[in-house]
């Protein structure tokens, strides 16, 4: 019985996601504008940036920067999207 509990928790859980960059933007409304395309076309995507816009909303040697990152598996179609000229 011990020997059983031990394999499951050796297993990695279905919903541990890898991400990936995919484009990187120096402010919150390009973010979001990214954000809501890539979701539009049925990719989820995470924001994550260095410091608070609302707290810092000017951007000083790159502090300001925000990373559009998404899963691995979805990240070459991602990357395709964002370099079509529909944006």
């Amino acid at each position: 019985m011990e020997k059983r509990k031990m394999k499951e928790k050796k297993k990695k859980p279905d919903n541990d996601i890898e991400l990936k960059e995919v484009h990187k933007v120096w402010g919150p409304v390009e973010a979001e504008v990214i954000k809501n395309f890539l979701e539009s076309s049925g990719i989820l995507c995470i924001l994550r940036g260095e410091v608070v816009q609302s707290v810092s909303p000017i951007s000083v040697d790159g502090m300001g920067e925000i990373k559009v990152l998404v899963s691995e598996k979805d990240y070459d179609l991602a990357k395709k999207l964002l370099k079509s000229p529909k944006i």
